[in-house]
């Protein structure tokens, strides 16, 4: 177990950080275009989805922060713990996903740089945001990486927000839209919504995160709290925004948005239309930033996880995870063999099982967290109450349904 420590006195805000991370690293474009596409179809009668959505991943990313903070180890020894099944699927699954996510990640940083940008084709964008990211989270340890994030959810939020203030909200349907209610043809869309904003895998990695802050011990828990509860309040804004911007400039326009991040530069061409290309370019460098520091994210979070999954399976337990071999491996497994799949144009197939495969985490996830939260071995203090554990149950039922919705789209 790892040595405690204690907040220092003082103003708990200044120490958010981790959250922010977690929250902009699982908010990607696809996520973006999803919530704009439902403001879309059905204005504001989803906004109260995207709301329990929100709720939802801050009660997961709470879990998994409150076993590490609270037990002094890792998620993945906490999974260990549940049986040699976990390690196989964990392994399995980290291995593909991450091959599939790359090059989604890179392709989905291009759209918006191709567009402000054209001078470079989309895979030439897409290899120079994988490289760039590589190259940071090699040479950068988790402080420098995490001021760069919070730089890019500053520009994300100053964007997002400007332009659902730009279309002139209405109160009064943003308040009706809050009362719970599934419009006809609008189910897998709710699912979707409560399930798909804010991130897969790296809710997971936001306790390696914490502890890359230097977060030890139960003293921390109130302030691993307030972290990522602002964190996914930041998250919620995001959404609320892409909403809105949905239900007032597309809803009833009969407006058909790409799926994924073409969507996004779909609504840019609008945006040029409407309010001029100034606004246009403001939008894509949000979008940018948005799907930046997904890449980011994932880069640095994920390859943590990887490297604690081949400490504790195959290898020391080293005392840096993020200058040991199996870290720096991942992390070159995450950039350069899935650019073989950019040359592809990213067959749609591809984009198919990317999105059946990522749905296979989160049931894992929300059924291990109930598991582990609720042992005898928990610290008391620490335990689940009747809340956690309820939204916890409700969360892996609900992507129980998701993961079968994909594998059912897959198959047909």
């Amino acid at each position: 177990m790892e040595t405690e420590n204690q907040p220092p006195a003082g103003a708990r805000w200044k120490l958010i950080g981790p959250g922010l991370v977690a929250a902009a690293t699982g908010v990607g474009a696809g996520d973006l275009v999803a919530t704009l596409i439902a403001g879309t179809r059905f204005g504001y009668a989803l906004l109260w989805a995207a709301v329990i959505g929100c709720i939802v991943k801050i009660a997961l990313a709470e879990g998994v922060g409150r076993y590490h903070l609270a037990t002094g180890r890792t998620i993945f020894q906490g999974w260990q713990s549940l049986g040699r099944w976990t390690s196989w699927y964990f392994g399995a699954y980290i291995l593909v996903w991450g091959f599939l996510y790359g090059a989604t990640a890179m392709s989905a940083t291009a759209l918006p740089l191709t567009a402000l940008m054209p001078f470079l084709p989309l895979w030439g964008w897409a290899i120079f945001a994988g490289i760039t990211g590589f190259v940071f989270v090699w040479f950068n340890h988790y402080q420098a990486f995490e001021n760069v994030m919070k730089a890019l959810v500053a520009v994300m939020f100053v964007v997002m927000v400007g332009l659902a203030a730009l279309v002139v909200p209405r109160l009064g349907a943003i308040l009706s839209g809050l009362a719970p209610g599934v419009p006809q043809g609008s189910l897998f869309y709710t699912l979707g919504l409560i399930g798909g904003v804010g991130g897969t895998i790296t809710i997971a990695a936001y306790g390696y995160w914490t502890q890359a802050k230097g977060w030890r011990g139960p003293a921390w828990l109130g302030v691993m709290r307030l972290d990522n509860g602002v964190a996914y309040a930041v998250t919620g804004i995001f959404v609320i925004a892409m909403l809105i911007v949905g239900a007032e400039l597309l809803y009833g326009a009969q407006v058909a948005l790409a799926s994924g991040g073409k969507g996004l530069v779909d609504l840019a061409d609008i945006l040029a239309q409407r309010f001029g290309r100034p606004i246009a370019m403001a939008f894509l460098i949000g979008f940018a930033a948005s799907a930046f520091s997904s890449l980011l994210g994932v880069w640095q979070g994920v390859s943590l996880m990887f490297a604690d999954f081949v400490a504790h399976v195959g290898g020391p337990d080293p005392e840096d995870t993020q200058t040991g071999w199996p870290y720096r491996a991942y992390l070159l497994w995450l950039t350069f063999p899935p650019m073989a799949l950019l040359f592809l144009g990213k067959p749609f197939f591809l984009v198919i099982l990317y999105g059946a495969f990522g749905a296979f985490f989160m049931p894992f996830l929300a059924v291990t967290l109930l598991l582990l939260l609720n042992r005898r071995d928990m610290p008391v203090e620490a335990r689940s109450g009747w809340l956690s554990n309820a939204v916890l149950a409700c969360a892996a039922l609900l992507f129980v349904l998701l993961c079968g919705q994909e594998i059912w789209g897959l198959i047909g």
